[in-house]
């Protein structure tokens, strides 16, 4: 039962810092490659791609802060 609440903590926490990423980062994003060029599926594509990788490193990051600190045990 431990383990269900981890992957929970470890979806919201990736859900999250996706939100975050995609809300301070993704203006900028359509704004420096224009609306033409946004249009286009790989420049969507690499800035998706970004967001996952990102938020999964830092979720990566963030839940082995917590086993540290013991306040989850994996």
């Amino acid at each position: 039962m431990d383990k269900i609440w981890i992957l929970l903590m470890a979806v919201l926490i990736f859900l999250v810092v996706a939100f975050l990423f995609w809300k301070l980062v993704g203006v900028d994003a359509k704004k420096e490659y224009g609306t033409k060029m946004w249009n286009h599926w790989p420049t969507r594509l690499y800035y998706w791609q970004a967001l996952v990788l990102y938020s999964t490193g830092i979720t990566i990051l963030i839940m082995l802060l917590l086993n540290w600190l013991n306040v989850i045990k994996l």
